[in-house]
């Protein structure tokens, strides 16, 4: 609800909820909205194949609570927006990933696994974990980036330069090799902390991935961009432009950023 207040307002924004609980027209109330909800005679997948006409940037799914709201979730963040936001209680980023893949097959939008599991990774780029302290204190614990893993063929054919049968039996058997561990324990996404709150204070931890940080450059105005950039080279003393080429990042050390 806090976050609408930080999007720009030219992005029209595009609710589907279970049950009304955001109310975010009455809070913003010069903003383009439009919120759904499912009831007995109108699905909450007729809601959504509506929004996608309405010109929406930016959907926001209440709470993604069921099986079948896992998958509008998903449906969402592919195609007709910008980016979506939703809310989820999983406890950690790795369990965030094995509930949607799990309710995506339940929902039987996939029958296999690891599909389902590369399709969740494909459109979890941050999540922001909150926490609460035995005093009832609410706090962002810390902010979590996904990255998938791409998949690149390293198979070699340095086969064809040995003279002897058994110098290719060892080159075959290197690919062979490579092949089955690609194929039984081949990790889809890794994950790191950009931010982590320590003793009252945030600690910048990890360099957003470059790819993340163009992305949100070329989806920014002049000035929020040319602020970012500075945060940048200031954190991570990394240069960075829009559209620029990639550049090896340096390694730092912890740096709080607010108290």
């Amino acid at each position: 609800m806090g976050m609408i207040e930080n999007i720009y307002e030219t992005m029209n924004l595009r609710i589907t909820e279970t049950a009304f609980e955001l109310h975010l027209r009455k809070i913003y109330p010069t903003r383009n909205i439009l919120s759904m909800r499912e009831t007995e005679t109108v699905s909450g997948q007729d809601c959504l194949d509506v929004q996608k006409k309405t010109d929406g940037s930016v959907n926001i799914i209440g709470e993604v609570a069921t099986d079948p709201v896992a998958s509008w979730m998903i449906q969402s963040a592919q195609v007709a927006s910008k980016f979506t936001l939703f809310t989820h209680h999983a406890k950690t980023f790795p369990d965030l990933v094995t509930a949607l893949r799990n309710s995506m097959l339940r929902a039987g939008v996939f029958k296999n696994e690891r599909t389902a599991e590369e399709q969740v990774v494909s459109v979890l780029n941050f999540d922001i974990h909150l926490a609460k302290n035995f005093r009832g204190k609410r706090y962002v614990e810390r902010v979590t980036e996904c990255i998938p893993i791409e998949d690149k063929n390293e198979y070699t054919f340095d086969h064809r330069k040995e003279k002897t049968l058994e110098g290719k039996l060892d080159k075959f058997m290197d690919n062979a090799t490579y092949y089955f561990t690609k194929s039984t324990n081949r990790e889809l996404y890794k994950y790191v902390n950009i931010l982590e709150y320590h003793d009252g204070e945030y600690i910048l931890t990890n360099k957003i991935s470059d790819t993340n940080i163009k992305e949100m450059l070329n989806n920014m105005d002049d000035t929020d961009a040319e602020e970012f950039t500075k945060f940048i080279e200031q954190h991570w003393s990394t240069k960075t432009k829009r559209h620029d080429e990639k550049e090896t990042p340096k390694k730092r050390g912890r740096k709080p950023i607010n108290k």
